[in-house]
C-alpha cells in the first residue's frame, strides 16, 4: 500500500506579501511611535519649562521616519540636565522632559501596535 501526500503552495504566505504586509506594518509603527513619542515631548516641556520662547519645542523634530531629536540646539543636553554645565556646576539639574517622554511612550507603545496590526493582517 501507498500513501501520496502532496500539496500546493500559494496565497500570501508563500508569494510575498505577507512579508511585504510585516514589513510595511513595522515601518509605519515606528513612525507612529516616533509622532505620538513628538507630542508627548512637546506636552512634556510646556509643561516644564519656565520661560519657553518657542525656539527649542520648533527644533524637536522626527527625523527619518523614527527617530525624534532636538537638531542639535547646542543648549539642548543643558535642559535635559545632561550637560557639562549643570549640576553641580550651576544649579540648574535639568527638566526630565526626555525622560517623562520615554516612560509615557513606553506606557502606550502595545495598544498603539495592536491597533495598527488590525489595520495589516488582513493583508497576510
Amino acid at each position: 500500500m501507498r500513501l501520496d501526500v502532496s500539496t500546493s503552495r500559494s496565497g500570501p504566505m508563500f508569494d510575498g506579501r505577507a512579508r511585504a504586509a510585516a514589513n510595511a506594518y513595522v515601518n509605519r509603527l515606528e513612525r507612529n511611535l516616533a509622532e505620538e513619542g513628538l507630542n508627548i515631548l512637546r506636552e512634556e516641556m510646556r509643561a516644564v519649562f519656565r520661560n519657553p520662547t518657542g525656539y527649542y519645542e520648533s527644533r524637536c523634530v522626527v527625523a527619518d521616519g523614527r527617530t525624534i531629536w532636538d537638531s542639535g540646539v547646542v543648549y539642548g543636553p543643558w535642559l535635559a540636565g545632561v550637560g557639562s554645565r549643570n549640576f553641580p556646576v550651576t544649579r540648574f539639574k535639568g527638566y526630565d522632559h526626555w525622560i517623562k517622554t520615554r516612560h509615557r511612550l513606553n506606557e502606550r507603545k502595545v495598544g498603539i501596535g495592536e491597533r495598527l496590526l488590525r489595520r495589516y493582517t488582513g493583508r497576510m
